[in-house]
């Protein structure tokens, strides 16, 4: 299958996906976009349309190493525990997961298992 077909089939699941999820004040979307290299997180509150919280692969405050594994499960992992932690600072407890479009596997899956062990409810 060509790049060209995946990323088509990624959007059509990203437009079927994105009718259903709209995030909230009080339940803000936590969207999850992955490259061949990093991985990137951020919360959005859709109703203001504002980005509340934001950790990726490189980001300057991660470590060295979460910048090496940004292609990899365990730097994702690092990411979601990284905007768990943040999201739980700013005072955001509970989210709606948006996986982008992209499939619940591999580097998505080891996201937000991170951020469910780190204390984000979704």
């Amino acid at each position: 299958m060509s790049a060209f077909i995946r990323s088509e089939a990624r959007l059509r699941r990203k437009k079927r996906v994105r009718k259903k999820i709209r995030g909230s004040s009080e339940r803000p979307r936590l969207c999850v976009f992955r490259s061949s290299r990093h991985i990137y997180a951020q919360i959005i509150d859709d109703s203001t349309g504002r980005t509340l919280v934001e950790a990726s692969s490189l980001s300057k405050d991660l470590s060295e190493k979460a910048r090496r594994l940004g292609g990899n499960k365990e730097g994702a992992a690092l990411v979601g525990a990284a905007i768990s932690e943040r999201a739980l600072k700013s005072g955001i407890e509970r989210v709606i997961f948006d996986r982008n479009g992209f499939l619940f596997h591999g580097r998505v899956k080891a996201l937000s298992e991170a951020v469910r062990t780190s204390g984000l409810k979704f």
